[in-house]
């Protein structure tokens, strides 16, 4: 009978084994997309300062090309001014280019806010580059990680499977149906660890009498609160 629990023991590590992978199959997938999701959320977070410098940019850019324009707008007035015959249209082209030069140094000014705010914002593009470096090597890494583990899970279950089967064929057809209705009941759980008289499936202490029996008896014996399969197991000489 000692032999038969040795291969329930082996039984209850390959369904075990086969949970976790089971449970990894579902939950493997969902933490590869909320890694994915957080960095894209982080790299549009990172992102909104380097819009801005570009639109900054822009707009600099569309500035002294008004600048442009309205100097070469004065150019053309001042050599139109030595063509000019009357001064009511001498004065109308002065006052075209007092308006013109007001206008220019309203944009000059606002050049001279935009190349300041360009200036601010160039360094926190430069540091938002370093951090998203490390974080695009960070998610890289970790996504390889969960890729690994989606491809080892297929080949993983086969292994165990596998040792299922050679493990059931050694296990008697009365005690092999005893462990899985057990195992149906406990949560997955037909075979569990007893130690210091508290059994490690529903962490309720049994009988010190009881205890003495399992760890001198060949027998199978049930914990008497939650009905598992019991054996004894010496956690200190484990450790």
């Amino acid at each position: 009978m000692k032999e038969q629990l040795l291969l329930l023991i082996e039984l209850q590590e390959c369904d075990s084994q086969l949970v976790k992978i089971s449970d990894k199959k579902k939950l493997l997938p969902q933490k590869m997309e909320k890694l994915d999701e957080s960095y894209r959320n982080f790299r549009e977070e990172i992102e909104k300062s380097k819009r801005k410098f570009d639109e900054l940019k822009a707009r600099h850019a569309e500035s002294e090309n008004k600048i442009k324009k309205i100097n070469e707008g004065i150019t053309r007035t001042k050599e139109r001014l030595l063509e000019v015959k009357n001064n009511k249209e001498y004065q109308a082209m002065l006052k075209e280019n007092e308006n013109a030069e007001a206008m220019r140094s309203d944009i000059e000014t606002e050049i001279i806010a935009l190349l300041d705010e360009l200036e601010k914002i160039a360094v926190v593009v430069k540091k938002d580059q370093a951090t998203m470096e490390a974080q695009r090597k960070s998610y890289e890494e970790e996504k390889r990680l969960i890729e690994n583990d989606l491809n080892s899970i297929d080949a993983d279950s086969v292994i165990w499977e596998n040792k299922r089967n050679e493990l059931i064929k050694k296990v008697s057809a009365d005690l092999l149906s005893r462990y899985e209705k057990i195992k149906k009941r406990g949560n997955g759980v037909g075979v569990i660890s007893v130690w210091k008289s508290v059994c490690n499936g529903c962490h309720m202490n049994i009988p010190p009498q009881l205890y003495n029996e399992l760890q001198r008896s060949a027998e199978l014996i049930s914990c008497p609160n939650c009905h598992r399969i019991m054996y004894f197991q010496n956690m200190e000489r484990s450790a």
